[in-house]
């Protein structure tokens, strides 16, 4: 049979991109579909405008600093209007870069969406194309409690196209996106309430990252409703009132509601059925380790399969796909050691093992080498903005498991580790290695 496409991606976020632009390196005949922007959500309301938030507040801080290190006081005003047009247009850029990749490697760009008329057919808004492998990579979308009122509340999707900075921030999650939100809107001038449902907010990161970067927030004022649940939202003239049930039974007035309670894959009314691709519960495409649905010509990578929700994970999957499917070199993703950070401040990140995890397999054969101090940059100021690094290790081996670190730059820091702790490297032979002085890392070399 003869078909349209080598390969038809749905999706052209970071896992679509990264598969579609290695797959035309081969050769193949490629086209993708797109109903939103190019980019996906990473890059047009996820990781880079958050990202580029986070710089904006970080100003905030340094400003702080700079009279601890002889500047004078001058008084600054932020303008958010002004802020998001730079951030749009660093976006329109990014998206325009995409564009011309894509054009580069003769890939073509359907911008419509795509739903499956069967196994190899595609439904284009009423024309229909064909593709011998098809790939999904429609990402996910933000999840949002069943409670009354809930239409009111925005996601972070939204977050980006706030016409204004609100004086009055709720947040539903304790995430990494309800963390970042908090910290980076809390410093831009916004009062800021975060109600979890758990004791301890940013589930997944070692407990030691967790507390301290939930005491973090704390001290710089933002108000953690902890073993909290929201439970109703009501519309004022002037706003809106979330009330809480659990250990904070309060009832906020705010001016805005963030909703930030995780993701589900973002594989409704695609048609998945009609290709007899099987989904989990959650809506999640079900994938072997090639990244192979239930349909043999038909794979899945990133947000919307049953694996980690990272851009460079998707990225990843996209690339192995490619290489397995048109490279004739198959290949695999190890999840293992996969880094991850949380962008608050203070910062945490982590590779590897948690203290938690690495117990439950090693058991008492684990020990954490950790040490907390006042790094350099903040000796002269007041308070103090303390270091954490920590290393989980199976004393049997010397093999180090886990790091973990909770500070300013750790999420640079932490992936440098990355290589050496999938490689095996040993706590001896990170304490032979010599660091430089004075830096945060060099105290990773030096635990006992």
């Amino acid at each position: 049979m003869t078909f349209d496409y080598d390969l038809f991606v749905i999706g052209t976020g970071p896992g679509g991109l990264a598969a579609a632009k290695k797959a035309a390196s081969y050769g193949v005949r490629v086209a993708m579909a797109e109903q939103e922007t190019i980019g996906g959500t990473c890059v047009n309301r996820g990781c880079v405008p958050k990202k580029l938030i986070v710089y904006a507040a970080d100003f905030a801080k340094e400003n702080q600093m700079a009279q601890s290190y002889g500047w004078s006081k001058c008084q600054r005003y932020f303008d958010w209007t002004l802020f998001m047009k730079s951030v749009h247009r660093e976006i329109e850029h990014i998206n325009y870069s995409y564009c011309q990749q894509l054009r580069a490697a003769e890939i073509e760009i359907i911008k419509e969406r795509a739903t499956f008329v069967d196994a190899h057919t595609l439904d284009l808004n009423g024309h229909q194309v064909t593709a011998d492998k098809i790939l999904i990579a429609v990402g996910g979308r933000p999840n949002k409690p069943n409670i009354p009122g809930i239409e009111y509340a925005i996601t972070s999707r939204e977050m980006f196209n706030l016409p204004y900075l609100p004086k009055r921030l709720a947040i539903i999650g304790g995430g990494y996106i309800g963390a970042e939100f908090s910290s980076m809107m809390h410093a831009l001038g916004c009062e800021v309430t975060l109600v979890e449902t758990d004791e301890i907010m940013l589930s997944g990161f070692d407990d030691d990252i967790r507390s301290g970067v939930q005491q973090g927030l704390s001290k710089r004022g933002i108000k953690i409703f902890t073993n909290s649940t929201a439970q109703e939202i009501t519309h004022l003239d002037d706003g809106w009132l979330l009330r809480t049930t659990g250990n904070f039974a309060e009832t906020i007035a705010t001016d805005t509601i963030l909703v930030a309670t995780g993701w589900s894959p973002n594989t409704k009314n695609l048609g998945l059925e009609k290709a007899q691709v099987e989904v989990g519960k959650q809506g999640e495409i079900q994938v072997d380790k090639y990244c192979c649905t239930t349909q043999e010509n038909i794979f899945a990578v990133g947000d919307c399969i049953n694996r980690m929700q990272l851009t460079p994970v998707a990225k990843a999957e996209g690339i192995a796909f490619a290489n397995t499917v048109f490279g004739n070199h198959p290949q695999t993703v190890n999840y293992d050691y996969v880094p991850s950070a949380v962008f608050s401040r203070p910062e945490g990140s982590g590779v590897g093992m948690t203290e938690a995890k690495a117990r439950e397999k090693f058991g008492e054969s684990v020990k954490c080498y950790s040490t907390q101090f006042q790094p350099l940059l903040y000796q002269l100021l007041e308070p103090e903005e303390p270091v954490m690094v920590k290393l989980v290790v199976d004393e049997s081996s010397q093999q180090v498991l886990g790091a973990h670190m909770l500070g300013e730059n750790a999420a640079e820091i932490i992936q440098t580790l990355g290589v050496a702790i999938r490689q095996g490297i040993t706590k001896q032979e990170l304490n032979e290695t010599i660091g430089i002085h004075p830096t945060t890392a060099e105290d990773f070399l030096s635990l006992d």
